[in-house]
């Protein structure tokens, strides 16, 4: 009988490679905590009209990508394919929205069938960040400026490059659509197939197409600022003033349009070179009427998402994951011989008790003290405290873990006191 393997573009998360995610994800939720966002979680399944509603049934996502089935009911269930529908839906149904101002926050898995390449898998992490209630460029802003200090922090920020774009109000929306619709009729035959079947369903979506052939018909296209509403466009301006204050670089990229219906005024992404085909890590912008379109409230909204495997492979890429960061032993216990196995549990203890910044380590299961030392440095450990004998010991070896390896003995009851003058977890 063949093994079981994982379903293609579903991977596995080996210990190895866990701790860059560890380093991410407090990077992450540090920057937030001191934006003061408050995290939100919701489920991994949804209505599929959820979906259907907010993405649009004839974006890419909602006709190729969902996982889709019925359920014991009868009921149409999808596993989410990104987070801002269902963190509108649960906002909306806890009473988060009426007459209150939100910055949320969530992470977790997201799926859609696509094909499976590097930085991009059917089960995909996100962080995402949310905020409802604030109609105006302040809010705009400040997501741009997270999003800038997250890269800061993490070393990238000059590889990254912004491109935003203002889609108006939907009214501005529906104006260009129907020129740029007028407009590519006329070139039909010239357009991808891609193309021409969302001429008729998502015209805009269009803009998106990276066929050499549509792109050539579309450098005549009408041009969206035309079309833009003069508040709107002065809004825009003024954000742009304010990210130049801010000191953060940006490029107007008036074709960017996203992936998903429900955006309008503000859209961007954080672009990068370094990956190849899979260029963006970073999308958002504002979604006024997603809340409204779902049922709900009429609630300004703005966010971003950002794909955390794609931001992994960047960060390995570059070497910036911090040496550190991939530690995950700070003192190894060897014991070796029966009789010190119960001191060597009860010291172990002891240390995860008064010093529990350190990350212990206590060999089970028996092994010469060669085997257990070899291991002790494979497991990356500053240090090694070593019990050797038959019976319980007065006093304890030690041993630093690095080239000149120093040795020493200590009393078994000073033994924290040692760690805490020799041992520091954060160098």
């Amino acid at each position: 009988m063949a093994k079981i393997q994982a379903i293609r573009g579903m991977n596995d998360v080996l210990p190895e490679q866990t701790p860059a995610w560890h380093y991410l994800e407090q990077t992450m939720r540090d920057l937030l905590a001191s934006y003061a966002y408050r995290e939100i979680r919701f489920p991994v399944l949804e209505q599929t009209q959820l979906f259907k509603r907010s993405i649009g049934e004839v974006t890419d996502i909602v006709e190729k990508e969902m996982y889709t089935f019925e359920d014991r009911n009868g009921d149409s269930l999808s596993l989410r394919p990104e987070g801002t529908a269902s963190c509108v839906r649960a906002a909306e149904q806890h009473g988060l929205l009426y007459n209150q101002t939100q910055k949320l926050w969530y992470m977790g898995p997201m799926y859609r069938h696509e094909r499976p390449q590097k930085g991009r898998y059917r089960q995909f992490y996100q962080m995402g960040v949310e905020a409802f209630g604030m109609p105006g460029i302040d809010i705009e802003a400040e997501v741009l400026m997270l999003c800038y200090d997250l890269w800061q922090k993490l070393g990238i920020a000059d590889v990254l490059t912004l491109q935003i774009n203002n889609l108006g109000t939907s009214q501005d929306r529906t104006s260009y659509g129907e020129a740029l619709k007028t407009y590519l009729i006329e070139h039909r035959e010239s357009l991808d197939e891609d193309s021409q079947r969302r001429l008729d369903k998502n015209v805009l979506r269009i803009l998106d197409s990276k066929n050499p052939q549509t792109q050539e018909v579309l450098a005549n296209a009408p041009q969206m600022p035309d079309y833009i509403s003069e508040a709107s466009a002065s809004s825009f301006s003024d954000l742009q003033r304010l990210l130049e204050s801010a000191g953060i670089a940006f490029e107007v990229n008036t074709r960017l349009v996203r992936g998903l219906d429900y955006y309008n005024g503000l859209v961007f992404e954080w672009l990068t070179d370094k990956l190849g085909a899979q260029s963006a890590v970073c999308s958002g912008g504002r979604y006024d009427g997603l809340s409204k379109q779902l049922g709900g409230t009429d609630t300004p909204g703005v966010g971003f998402a950002l794909g955390m495997e794609r931001l992994i492979l960047l960060l390995e890429e570059l070497d910036r994951i911090p040496v550190e960061s991939s530690r995950t032993v700070d003192v190894y216990i060897a014991v070796v011989g029966a009789g010190v196995t119960h001191q060597a549990q009860m010291l172990a203890r002891e240390i995860r008790d008064s010093l529990p910044q350190l990350r212990v380590l206590t060999h089970c299961g028996g092994g010469k003290y060669n085997s257990q030392l070899k291991k002790a440095f494979a497991s990356g450990a500053r240090c090694a405290l070593i019990l050797e004998g038959e019976e319980t010991l007065a006093e304890i070896k030690t041993k630093i873990l690095d080239d000149d390896g120093a040795t020493d003995t200590v009393a078994s009851s000073s033994v924290c006191d040692w760690l805490s003058a020799n041992i520091d977890s954060n160098n």
